[in-house]
């Protein structure tokens, strides 16, 4: 069970806020952590897959990869010099069993894993997890962002 850390909203209804705020988490994520994001269609959370992977890219100094969705290939896999980030969406599977077959958790300690669409993970022996809701306001025309996390990771209060 994630338990939220902060009842504040992150504003990310810019892209620029969006970027912001993942080259700020990018800082202090690290291998082993297993990141779920959470949220509509379109809210938001491949764009801010998109700047934390490239953000990881600038600061190593390596050219800045197209970061698509992995809707249809389920994951994708990017080096960064000692920094694996696998990326996955999990939309279109039907049941936990499906994603337990993808090996999502093996190795998980040398890879920053990136979820979308976990809904249908039992999280509750999951360390390191961190929960990123992205969601709209009432008119749709602001998005926020809310972090949760299954333990105390001492970085996360930074966010409030």
């Amino acid at each position: 069970m994630l338990t939220a850390i902060s009842s504040d909203k992150i504003d990310i209804s810019s892209e620029k806020k969006t970027e912001d705020f993942a080259h700020k988490f990018l800082k202090k994520i690290k291998s082993g952590y297993i990141v779920f994001l959470y949220g509509e269609i379109g809210v938001g959370k491949t764009t801010f897959v998109r700047h934390l992977i490239n953000g990881f890219q600038k600061e190593n100094k390596l050219r800045l990869t197209e970061v698509p969705s992995p809707t249809f290939n389920l994951c994708n896999e990017y080096q960064i010099k000692n920094i694996k980030i696998n990326h996955y969406d999990l939309f279109r599977l039907k049941s936990e069993s499906e994603a337990m077959s993808l090996n999502l958790f093996n190795g998980s300690s040398n890879i920053i894993t990136l979820i979308e669409w976990p809904e249908i993970i039992n999280n509750n022996k999951i360390k390191n997890l961190i929960g990123l809701n992205f969601e709209y306001d009432e008119d749709y025309n602001n998005r926020f962002l809310t972090i949760s996390s299954n333990k105390k990771i001492s970085f996360l209060n930074e966010f409030k």
